[in-house]
């Protein structure tokens, strides 16, 4: 299988869709999503696949049941991977990924914040997160305004303590090299720079 990256069209596409966001415009245009848009990122998810583990597309209809927003289609492309820890999206905007736990349940939050606060495995994941960060890459999540309940305020992680979540991501502006086979090698890279964090989080929190 072969991946050349993602083409022009598939920007301009969302572009316009952004702009007319209506079932007329998506009949009319459905062939560019499915040439420009859906084919490259299939080919793509297929080929980071056997490291990253098998890739979900995301549907393109938004769920409007519960939204004042009532426009029906989304403006990107999203794909996530195997356990949820790795994403990437397309958009009119460029490229968009990240890596980690986003939208944490209750119970891994707690397990969450039980390994950041013990010494040993609160220690591997300064040591993993570091390790990101050495590689020029931020890590974000969710906070509370101060340290829950049952923890020191005072503690030597009560930053890491107030997360919900930890996740490190990247914008991608448009540019040539998404046109071209470069952007795999950009995401395996990625991806890869996550790795420790994804570690920690699969060990401990999930």
């Amino acid at each position: 299988m072969t991946f050349t990256g993602i083409p022009v069209a598939a920007l301009d596409f969302y572009e316009d869709l952004e702009a007319d966001n209506s079932k007329t415009f998506w009949t009319a245009h459905k062939s560019v999503y499915d040439e420009s848009v859906k084919a490259p990122m299939l080919e793509l998810a297929a080929l980071l696949g056997p490291e990253f583990g098998e890739g979900k597309f995301f549907r393109p209809f938004r769920d409007i049941r519960f939204s004042k927003d009532k426009t029906p289609y989304k403006t990107h492309q999203g794909v996530v991977f195997h356990d949820s820890s790795r994403y990437l999206q397309i958009s009119a905007a460029g490229l968009f990924v990240g890596g980690g736990y986003w939208h944490t349940t209750s119970e891994q939050v707690a397990r969450l914040r039980r390994a950041v606060a013990d010494d040993l495995t609160g220690e591997a994941l300064e040591k993993a997160l570091a390790s990101v960060q050495k590689s020029g890459l931020s890590v974000h999540g969710e906070q509370l305004t101060r340290v829950p309940s049952g923890f020191d305020k005072d503690h030597p992680r009560a930053e890491l303590l107030r997360y919900k979540d930890l996740v490190a991501w990247r914008d991608w502006p448009v540019a040539a090299w998404l046109g071209t086979a470069k952007a795999k090698a950009r995401l395996e890279e990625f991806f890869r720079t996550c790795q420790p964090l994804n570690d920690w989080l699969h060990h401990y929190v999930s």
